[in-house]
């Protein structure tokens, strides 16, 4: 169970898409989890991200302040992750019906 800092509902960590702010200060969308640096978990929808930004949820967790530009892009990347991410969400539904 992770926490979204958006909205602040303890969820698993398959229903949450991971934002990470690497080593090097790059921030990112992390699909795999693995990713090294320190981390933050948002829901996996669109709106959910929207209220982060709206709260600069993403600046208090990663513990740097993220530029509205870096905001924009995530946003971008976020909603073409979300279908990603809802697609592999249905499929390992199906899988586990079976």
């Amino acid at each position: 169970m992770r926490k979204c800092v958006a909205s602040q509902e303890m969820l698993p960590k398959k229903e949450l898409i991971r934002v990470v702010r690497t080593p090097e200060g790059n921030i990112v969308i992390d699909l795999t989890g693995k990713k090294s640096g320190r981390g933050a978990y948002l829901r996996g929808t669109a709106e959910c991200f929207r209220l982060a930004k709206k709260s600069r949820a993403l600046d208090r967790a990663l513990k740097q302040a993220v530029p509205p530009e870096i905001y924009d892009q995530l946003e971008r990347e976020f909603i073409s992750v979300e279908e990603q991410f809802l697609a592999a969400k249905e499929q390992e539904a199906d899988e586990d019906d079976e």
